[in-house]
């Protein structure tokens, strides 16, 4: 299908990288979530536990993040407000010899954890799943005998788009959500080790279709060698992903290979893509099938038009009027079903003008064994090849007396089947014990499934609790500490718990010291008249700041230390209070420590 797709829908190669074909799509998915998810846990697993594992390393390569950064640092330790502006372009962050200091270090970071997940990809080419390096195969012989003047260059683009951009590197860029690295429970992705994937993923991404950086990644220029280099790495890769054998030499398969197999192959396809293969059947099928008699064009006109998503759920789903109608078809569309492949031309057959392969096989079985019947020998090849006697001769003339007079009352559909029925019959019966012990296998399974769940469930409670004691715990601890550096009353000592006072500052002072920004609709000169104590609660790590206005109380905000702690973790220097006066993370979090943890 994806031969014909690529001869028939492109004009040019890129069309395959612009738009989304559902055979593509199809496959894609498949190989994601079934045999392909655990070779995409054995090509990528290792290399992206390593790169998991240095967390010390940084990898931000955006000139404004680094600049931040830099200036969070720097506030943070000496705890004075930068004279640096906090806005800054791209341009101007880059004019500072320390974010081009850091930025140097963050693309060797890159290139080095680059190499990892590559060297991973480009060794395990036999661990990719058959059915998609095939496909890569189809693609670029079906493409190449389209477009005979396009270079292997730009034809390895295409597969590269495949093999790696659509169904690689959204395991690289989540491997969490592709069960590519295995996380305990209750942990998870950390931002900075996201940010770290996503970048590999884009030098790669930019590798595989030889595309350098430039315009508003013009920063990142210094990789454009190594992007060409690698691109030479990938090109031996893919090169080696399509050198792969035909399905009938890899599998050892011809026509008469079904006949052997007890089990029926089965496959899981969500309803959307059931209707979208059969419209693709439809649209193709004189490409498909130019015979007029080929078998598809049977099944096709059988099957007649392409059915909607009400017709193959139920007409019962969705009232008529119901506002919700299209949200629930939507949502039955990626109801995945399971079908098991049976042919249609195997049993039952109206027309006795021409048997087909089962039939022909199971007589010539019949007939052998008449033979085997009436003629002694070691080897079936003897037996063949012996004369016969002429009480064999009789004995085998009865015999088939005897099999036509049985047949004459057989119906005529049944007769070439009835060898078949009789050894489903039998087969089911033979298997009843297998069958029980299967299902009693599923009920034990899936008992256990659920205490797992129920115990996971539990766990992350569990998790949640211990956390946020810890947390308590640990302000308290620090707020423990400084009360304790502050000494205490003669009462308090014996008893009485005590309590830190309140610090108190003019907005003007808050603003020398650069803990104050600005307020806004209030001009600088008026900054002495506002005042704000800063109250500790009884909960540690918790406080309550008043804002006054010439001796006038006027509104309450609530300060989390945690919280302070999260926003510098994520690089947020400037927050708000009150919704109008706007602060310096940094140096708050320094001004709390200072007067109430002592650090």
């Amino acid at each position: 299908m994806d031969r014909y797709y690529s001869r028939l829908k492109v004009d040019a190669p890129q069309e395959l990288v612009k738009g989304n074909p559902t055979v593509i799509k199809m496959l894609v998915s498949f190989y994601r979530h079934a045999r392909g998810q655990n070779a995409l846990r054995d090509v990528l697993g290792p290399a992206i536990r390593e790169v998991l594992q240095e967390r010390a390393l940084s990898i931000r390569t955006d000139p404004v993040e680094i600049y931040k950064s830099w200036i969070n640092q720097a506030e943070s330790q000496t705890g004075h407000k930068s004279s640096l502006p906090y806005e800054v372009s791209a341009e101007q962050a880059l004019g500072h010899p320390e974010v081009q200091h850091r930025l140097g270090v963050a693309i060797s970071n890159l290139k080095t954890m680059t190499d990892r997940v590559l060297n991973a990809i480009t060794t395990n080419v036999h661990k990719l799943p058959y059915g998609m390096r095939y496909t890569a195969k189809v693609l670029r012989e079906a493409l190449q005998e389209k477009f005979p003047q396009a270079s292997q260059d730009e034809l390895y683009k295409i597969v590269g788009n495949l093999l790696y951009y659509r169904y690689m590197n959204p395991a690289v860029v989540a491997p969490d959500g592709f069960d590519v690295v295995e996380f305990s429970a209750g942990s998870a992705l950390l931002p900075d080790q996201r940010r770290t994937l996503g970048s590999i993923a884009r030098v790669l991404q930019h590798a595989a279709a030889h595309k350098h950086f430039q315009g508003d990644s013009a920063h990142l220029r210094a990789l454009n060698d190594y992007i060409t280099l690698t691109h030479a790495k990938f090109s031996k890769f893919l090169q080696a992903a399509c050198d792969v054998p035909e399905p009938e030499e890899r599998f050892s398969i011809d026509e008469y290979s079904e006949m052997v197999v007890l089990n029926k192959p089965v496959i899981y396809i969500s309803i959307s893509e059931l209707i979208n293969t059969h419209k693709l059947l439809l649209e193709h099928q004189d490409c498909l099938s130019p015979d007029p008699s080929d078998p598809l064009r049977e099944l096709l006109r059988d099957l007649g038009k392409v059915p909607s998503i009400q017709a193959l759920v139920g007409e019962g789903v969705v009232t008529s009027g119901d506002p919700n109608a299209e949200q629930i078809l939507t949502q039955y569309s990626k109801l995945e079903v399971s079908l098991t492949l049976t042919s249609k031309f195997d049993i039952f057959r109206s027309s006795d003008d021409r048997p087909d392969a089962r039939g022909i096989l199971l007589s010539t079985k019949q007939l052998i064994i008449d033979v085997i019947r009436t003629q002694p020998g070691e080897t079936l090849g003897e037996v063949l090849r012996s004369s016969i006697s002429r009480d064999q001769e009789a004995q085998h003339c009865w015999m088939m007396q005897r099999r036509a007079q049985r047949d004459a009352r057989t119906p005529e559909k049944m007769k070439r089947n009835q060898s078949l029925i009789l050894q489903l019959i039998a087969k089911d019966i033979r298997h009843q014990r297998l069958y029980r012990q299967r299902r009693q296998a599923e009920l034990v399974k899936l008992r256990q499934t659920a205490h797992s769940l129920h115990c996971k469930s539990s766990f992350h409670s569990e998790q949640v609790d211990y956390y946020s004691q810890y947390i308590t715990t640990c302000l308290e601890n620090l707020t423990a500490s400084s009360s304790k550096g502050n000494g205490r009353k003669a009462a308090e000592s014996k008893g009485k718990k005590c309590k830190q006072p309140a610090l108190t500052y003019t907005a003007a002072r808050l603003h020398e010291k650069g803990v104050l920004l600005e307020i806004e609709d209030l001009p600088v000169t008026q900054f002495k008249n506002v005042i704000f104590d800063i109250v500790p609660s009884e909960e540690g790590g918790t406080f309550q700041v008043k804002a006054r206005f010439m001796g006038v109380d006027m509104e309450k905000f609530p300060l989390k230390y945690q919280d302070l702690l999260q926003l510098q973790y994520e690089g947020v220097a400037v927050m708000k209070m009150f919704d109008k006066a706007k602060v310096n993370v940094n140096l708050l979090i320094f001004l709390l420590n200072k007067k109430f943890f002592k650090k």
